[in-house]
């Protein structure tokens, strides 16, 4: 499967595959002792540098002159490690250079330090594309839930839009989520069909 095609490829990235499924692979039995440990540990680690990073708090004087050599702009006040992440520039390798205790968190990793690193700084850059995707994906998956056939006319709901009528009335979804997958039906007449069926 080529996750480009995937709905929704922020939450299928080939880089925490093994977060996603190795869970499920322990639960159905497939998954042997040794790698079952290092799924823990990689879990635990992963954990800690985030925490860390969310937690820790720089002062200018003391990054100013990294965040200049990385041609990215300088701080006015104190901010959290995790804001520095955030910006497209600067990698937790390249800012552990210049912040030592970050540095001493990393090599604390003993095993796969690489793979843990990279895992953690994906998931601090994208964090907030990653959150928007979930409660999309929540949303959707509601949507599946609410019965929409034999409910609505819509050769009536003039707020929807004229191929969408003609589709809807063609189609005749059994359920909103089914309905906002027909090409042609926009997020806003979705949100017309729910109005109307008072949700």
């Amino acid at each position: 499967m080529f996750t480009s095609r995937a709905e929704y490829r922020l939450l299928l990235r080939q880089d925490d595959a093994d977060m996603r499924l190795t869970k499920k692979g322990i639960e159905i039995g497939l998954v042997k002792q040794n790698r079952s440990e290092q799924f823990e540990n990689k879990k635990i680690y992963q954990s800690k540098l985030i925490d860390f990073v969310r937690n820790y708090s720089v002062k200018p004087v003391h990054i100013n002159e990294f965040l200049a050599r990385m041609d990215s702009s300088e701080l006015k006040h104190g901010c959290k490690l995790s804001d520095l992440i955030a910006r497209p520039q600067i990698g937790i390798n390249e800012l552990a250079t210049a912040v030592p205790i970050l540095k001493a968190k990393i090599d604390e990793i003993k095993t796969r330090k690489e793979e843990i690193v990279e895992s953690a700084e994906v998931i601090l850059k994208y964090e907030g594309y990653i959150i928007r995707e979930k409660l999309i994906a929540e949303k959707l998956q509601r949507l599946e839930h609410i019965p929409l056939r034999g409910r609505v006319e819509y050769t009536n709901i003039q707020s929807l839009s004229t191929e969408a009528r003609q589709k809807l009335t063609k189609i005749d979804p059994e359920t909103i989520g089914q309905a906002s997958r027909i090409p042609g039906i926009s997020p806003s007449d979705v949100n017309v069909l729910l109005v109307m069926l008072g949700r």
